[in-house]
Parts: C-alpha cells; sequence; structure tokens
C-alpha cells in the first residue's frame, strides 16, 4: 500500500475538499481524485462521501484517517533516522536537476569520501517537485530545485508548506550550447529568432505547474515548427549534440571540460524571461553533517568556476 495516498487522504480531511487540497498539495485534482479512489478501493471501504458542498468522513473513513496519521508521525521518525550520522553502511542520498556544473560538483564530492566505510549513494536526476517529493516524502538527504525566477513565490510557498530550508546557489540565464560545426556557433548576437530552422534538445520530464521556461516560450512563436528530440539523461543530449550538428539545446552554463570534450560551443542568446535559480533545499528538522556541508562546498566551488567562464 503506498503511503503517499495516506498524506493525500489526510490532506483532503484537512483541506475540507478535494480541489483545495489538490491546490495545498500542488497537484491536478484528477490526480488526486484517481489517487484517493485507488486508495479506497484496495482498502475495501470509503473514507469520503462526495456531495457539492464538499467531502464528509465516513465513520470507517474517520477510523483510518486516525491510524494513517499515526503511520505518517512514526514514517517521519523513522526518516529522521536516516539522517543521522553512522560511520557504517551509511546511505546518502541527493536529488538534483540535470544541469552539468551540479553533475561536476558532484562528482567532485563523491571523489572525496571514504568509500571504504561502506557507503551507498544515490543520485537522481528529475524536475524541481520531483525534488521536493523526494526531500519531504522519500529520505533524500538534500536537493537542489531549478525555477524560473518569476515563479518564485510559487516555489517559496511550496517549500514553506513542506516545511523545508532554502539556500540559493546560484541565478543565471540560461544559454545556448551546440556543436562547434553548427552553422549559429561563431554568429554574433543571437536571438530566438537564429533558432527556427534548427533542432531543439530538451528534457522529457520537466513537469512545473505554473511555471513557464525559455523553452515553452520559443514553442509559442508562430514561426518556429516542432522539431524537438526529448531526452532522459544528459549523456544522450551530449551524443546528439555533438553529431547531429543542426542540433541546440537550452541550459545552465556548462563547464568548459564538457564543453572540450564534446567539442560543444556554449552562446548567449537573447530570450524573454530567460532568469532561473538553482537552490539548494533540505528539511528543517534534519541536521546538516560532514557529507551534507561536503557537498555543499563542491558545488559552490563548481559553480565559481562555470560562473566566471567566458562566453559570448
Amino acid at each position: 500500500m503506498n503511503t503517499l495516498y495516506f498524506k493525500y487522504a489526510l490532506e483532503v480531511e484537512q483541506a475540507g475538499s478535494i480541489s483545495q487540497a489538490a491546490q495545498n498539495l500542488y497537484m491536478a485534482q484528477p490526480n488526486l481524485s484517481k489517487a484517493i479512489k485507488d486508495l479506497e478501493q484496495e482498502l475495501g471501504y470509503t473514507i469520503f462521501n462526495r456531495n457539492s458542498n464538499g467531502i464528509k468522513v465516513t465513520e470507517k473513513g474517520d477510523e483510518f484517517l486516525y491510524h494513517a496519521k499515526k503511520m505518517m508521525e512514526q514514517l517521519a521518525e523513522m526518516e529522521k533516522i536516516a539522517g543521522r550520522k553512522s560511520d557504517e553502511n551509511h546511505r546518502y542520498k541527493i536529488s538534483i536537476p540535470r544541469g552539468s556544473y551540479i553533475a561536476n560538483g558532484f562528482t567532485a564530492f563523491v571523489s572525496e569520501l571514504n568509500m571504504s566505510r561502506g557507503m551507498e549513494i544515490t543520485i537522481n536526476e528529475t524536475n524541481a517537485l520531483k525534488t521536493i517529493s523526494n526531500v519531504t516524502d522519500r529520505g533524500y538527504n538534500m536537493g537542489i530545485i531549478r525555477y524560473q525566477v518569476s515563479d518564485e513565490d510559487f516555489f517559496n510557498t511550496c517549500l514553506r508548506n513542506n516545511h523545508l530550508e532554502q539556500e540559493t546557489i546560484w541565478e543565471f540565464e540560461y544559454v545556448l550550447v551546440m556543436s562547434k560545426q553548427h552553422p549559429l556557433a561563431d554568429k554574433p548576437d543571437l536571438s530566438v529568432e537564429d533558432l527556427r530552422n534548427y533542432v531543439k534538445i530538451t528534457h522529457g520530464d520537466i513537469d512545473i505547474p505554473h511555471a513557464r521556461n525559455v523553452e515553452h516560450l520559443i514553442n509559442q512563436h508562430t514561426f518556429m515548427p516542432r522539431k524537438t528530440i526529448y531526452v532522459y539523461e544528459r549523456g544522450s543530449q551530449f551524443d546528439l549534440l555533438a553529431n547531429v550538428p543542426d542540433t541546440y539545446m537550452w541550459v545552465s552554463p556548462i563547464p568548459n571540460t564538457y564543453l572540450e570534450k564534446n567539442c560543444l560551443v556554449q552562446r548567449a542568446c537573447t530570450a524573454e524571461n530567460n532568469r532561473y535559480r538553482d537552490v539548494l533545499i533540505y528539511r528543517q528538522d534534519y541536521e546538516l553533517g560532514e557529507y551534507d556541508k561536503l557537498f555543499q562546498k563542491k558545488i559552490y566551488e563548481s559553480k565559481v568556476e562555470v560562473a566566471s567562464a567566458k562566453y559570448h
């Protein structure tokens, strides 16, 4: 039984309606309704009676919610154990966006760890909302979320509601990355209009309610044909960029080592609403340990290295 559904049911009870609970959970109402129905089907009884005025908890539902709340409290206590220092069989879990400077910092972090003590490390490259869920509900030590600066209020509310601390790592503009053989590689003063004849590479799991990014803005131009390749990991994007000269991608600034290795260049490009922020997050009740501080240090070092690089 998926305990995440317990959280959903408790939120519905507290909100008094599925629509309000969906807003509080930052998810689509049909998805929440389906989750509640799936839970009720698995339990074999109804938790909520629906009517035009909202929802009403059934007798069995009231008993279920009581135990669900107790179970979630116990799970929270067990998750705290995962955050305590341990010298043996230590597990460390990080959730990050697909950003090369972040991956570079993570690699530097791992290279300084003493793996002889028996560590198990998990890295999940995903979007902002999934990272928030990973840190809140899935025992991840820390996470980095990326969002458009215009969506700051949305994410501040989301982090506050999930009792998460936040520290800004970097605020930056997306750049274009492309092969050195790309026809635009040496063109001065690039703008969105210059991209009309070329193939865009983008990540296929960008899913942020209310958020718009530069890739979506580009697609809104009527002259822009939909020539897109969706990828789900960074290895594929570099292979495509290096070997298919008419492709390009919007990215956070990339370390020179990645560019040289793949024969790529990165270019500034004029575009609206092209301001992003990377933010480090962790639970308010989480005590930062030596690994967390080392991870932070290496991410910031990688950011400084990339931010100091020159590109045009």
